[in-house]
Parts: structure tokens; C-alpha cells; sequence
């Protein structure tokens, strides 16, 4: 797969795909491609995927896309329940909680 401008994948079956018995053949050189190419690698067992393999790096990437995707959400929710606090206030209370701002900040 390829990632696309936009943060898709592009599906690239020669390259992606691997059944399991030729991955465990090749397991060190198909984990050092998974680094270089950023790409997951789609793993098959009787002709089913299985399993997909990642990177840490690309793993780390979409859990943390994940977190913050719910984050959104869920603020989203709480601005549709009327649970929204002024600006000001919001100010107010990260001056409370950290300290106020200091112009080296």
C-alpha cells in the first residue's frame, strides 16, 4: 500500500499481501520492509487475511490519530449537550490549575 496525499492507502497486492507460510520464510526481511516502506503488510492463512502487520512508528501514528479523533468527538458532544464554557473562563481556570502565562511562554 501507498499512502496518498490525502492519508489513504493505496492497495499494491504483489508487494502487500503475503501468506503466512512466506512470511515466516522471510519474517527479518519482510519486518525491515515494513520500516522503510511505512506500509502495513496484509498477512493471509488459507487464502484469508489473517493478520496485518505494522510498523511501530505507523502503529504509534494511528493510535495517537485515533485518540485525538475521539477527543474531537467527544468534546463535539459535550458542545451539542450545551456542556460549553466561555473563553474567559476557560482561561481562568488553566490560570487556576497551571499558573498564569508568562511572556517567555
Amino acid at each position: 500500500m501507498r499512502r496518498s496525499k490525502n492519508g489513504s492507502f493505496a492497495l499494491r497486492v504483489a508487494d502487500d499481501i503475503v501468506p503466512i507460510g512466506e512470511l515466516k520464510a522471510h519474517l527479518s526481511e519482510r519486518i525491515r520492509e515494513l520500516r522503510s516502506s511505512q506500509r502495513p503488510l496484509i498477512v493471509t492463512q488459507n487464502g484469508k487475511a489473517a493478520a496485518v502487520l505494522l510498523a511501530p512508528e505507523e502503529f504509534d501514528r494511528l493510535t495517537n490519530e485515533a485518540s485525538f479523533f475521539a477527543a474531537v468527538q467527544e468534546g463535539l458532544a459535550q458542545a451539542d449537550a450545551g456542556r460549553v464554557v466561555e473563553h474567559d473562563e476557560v482561561g481562568r481556570i488553566l490560570d487556576a490549575r497551571f499558573g498564569p502565562l508568562t511572556e517567555e511562554e
